[in-house]
């Protein structure tokens, strides 16, 4: 019962968010939102994007991290490289990573960002969309 709870909220969430982001013409780029934003990106198959992620030990020492980032989907997903994090005690970094849609997803499927720490995830509130690479405009037209 609590996992479909978690299920459903997780899909009202989801919801709630492509329609707030489509309406307000969210750009192209995943560095520009805060934190507590939530983003939906489109990209077309093959489409590349970047991910950064600023991290920051909240701990009093030094610790090692190895981190790692994952958009998952019910229909396609992709996995970045592992990195090693070094953080001394308040101390930031950024790390970044590049993929590439994959060449198959399927249209309007969505995937999730979650980033993995040592055993550990986190689902962060970036998403991306993909959409079709072609678009059908019309450029003239004639009524006789």
């Amino acid at each position: 019962m609590r996992k479909f709870a978690l299920l459903w909220s997780t899909l009202m969430v989801f919801l709630m968010v492509m329609t707030f982001c489509s309406r307000v013409g969210l750009g192209e780029q995943l560095s520009a939102c805060l934190p507590s934003c939530n983003c939906v990106v489109d990209k077309v198959p093959g489409g590349v994007f970047t991910v950064e992620i600023a991290f920051k030990n909240t701990g009093a020492t030094e610790g090692t991290w190895s981190v790692n980032v994952a958009f998952e989907g019910e229909k396609w997903m992709w996995t970045g490289a592992s990195q090693n994090l070094t953080l001394k005690s308040n101390n930031m970094r950024t790390l970044t990573w590049n993929g590439l849609v994959p060449i198959n997803a399927s249209i309007d499927s969505v995937a999730r960002l979650i980033v993995y720490y040592d055993d550990s995830y986190k689902s962060l509130n970036w998403w991306i969309h993909a959409v079709p690479g072609a678009e059908l405009s019309i450029t003239s037209s004639t009524v006789k």
